[in-house]
């Protein structure tokens, strides 16, 4: 089966400082920033094809992690490492792909695929500077800060982009990623791509997908696409979400602990709608956990999706999160859960999920 790197957080000393909250934080995030930070974040530090643990009753992924190490060789040349644990055999270079300029993981929550694409984003032989790894959202983001042109100028000298959570939300994001991908699919750009829809499937359910039908179609001809079956690891064999401690108990591990930020949820919702979500990564900088207490269900579905896209840089990030209130995997709505949206929202739940019990040894030591 698929084995993550353990991601338990580290001992933290006890203190009285007083927290900092996230809602008190407005980071400006240069362009330049926005570029240097497109690599694979710190929790991926480490992934190789070789530490990926394919499940022997899910052949996918034997076979995603060997197409893969092909895929990069072929960006570059030399003998690729291939194989789980102490399983590992070398596979000669192949000659330069041809076909489809890219490939695209598809599967569900907890299979491995941003794994496996930190994996080959590791694997490629070109220097940091000629590989870029982002998430779709944090791709958008750098279009907006850069301007399109100067995005496609950015990235055309790059042998490989990398993009994890591939989904498009809206008829602007299919024509926007649409041209860029296509013009840096002509500059001689590999891509590499992870998402819980097929190629042909994006933006099902979200919009009137058949009216940018061409786009979509148009997207998915740059890509071979790899399905990657099993159960999400971050559940398999775990509890679920663990229950919600107490507003004192949170508040007083706060307190406890250096480096934690406290809000109160709905002050932080309120304050993540002024930042712009490509700053929310910045927003945790030097944070070794994050305290919330009055956690509730969200009705409204701009609120969740920023809260969609923290959870995301939090888990990035290795960031425990203790709560008070609501536990984690209630705080989307049945309705919001069966809507276009609900891909993200389950994503988020599992790594919320996840987060929460990473900071369960807090509150021992708190």
């Amino acid at each position: 089966m698929y084995v993550p790197s353990s991601s338990a957080p580290a001992p933290i000393s006890a203190d009285t400082t007083s927290p900092g909250a996230l809602s008190e934080r407005t980071p400006r995030v240069p362009a330049e920033r926005l570029v240097a930070e497109m690599v694979p974040p710190p929790r991926f530090d480490s992934v190789r094809f070789s530490t990926y643990v394919p499940d022997p009753d899910r052949p996918s992924q034997a076979e995603a992690v060997t197409v893969l190490a092909d895929f990069a060789a072929g960006l570059g040349g030399g003998a690729t490492a291939v194989g789980g644990g102490a399983r590992r055999w070398f596979r000669k270079a192949p000659a330069a792909p041809k076909g489809p300029r890219g490939v695209y993981l598809d599967g569900g929550y907890g299979v491995g695929k941003t794994h496996l694409l930190a994996s080959l984003w590791h694997a490629t032989p070109a220097e940091p500077r000629l590989k870029a790894f982002g998430t779709f959202v944090e791709l958008t983001n750098l279009v907006g800060a850069l301007g399109f042109q100067q995005t496609v100028a950015t990235l055309s000298g790059h042998r490989l982009l990398c993009i994890d959570e591939f989904e498009l939300d809206d008829p602007g994001d299919t024509v926007l990623v649409s041209t860029l991908l296509g013009k840096l699919v002509d500059a001689g750009v590999a891509l590499a791509a992870t998402s819980n829809t097929l190629p042909g499937k994006l933006g099902e359910g979200r919009f009137a997908a058949a009216d940018f039908l061409r786009e979509i179609q148009g997207l998915a001809a740059h890509f071979r696409p790899l399905r990657i079956d099993g159960e999400d690891y971050r559940h398999r064999g775990l509890p679920e979400a663990p229950a919600p401690f107490t507003d004192e108990t949170v508040t007083r591990v706060a307190y406890a602990t250096p480096g934690t930020t406290l809000d109160d949820f709905p002050t932080l919702l309120e304050h993540l709608a002024s930042v712009h979500p490509s700053r929310y990564g910045a927003m945790t900088d030097d944070v070794r956990a994050v305290c919330l207490t009055g956690v509730k269900e969200i009705s409204d579905q701009s609120t969740a999706l920023r809260l969609v896209v923290l959870a995301d840089r939090l888990y990035d990030r290795e960031v425990p999160v203790l709560a008070s209130g609501v536990p984690f995997d209630r705080i989307f709505g049945p309705e919001m859960l069966a809507g276009g949206y609900r891909k993200k929202y389950f994503r988020a739940i599992s790594r919320l999920t996840a987060l929460a019990r990473d900071a369960k040894p807090l509150a021992a030591e708190g």
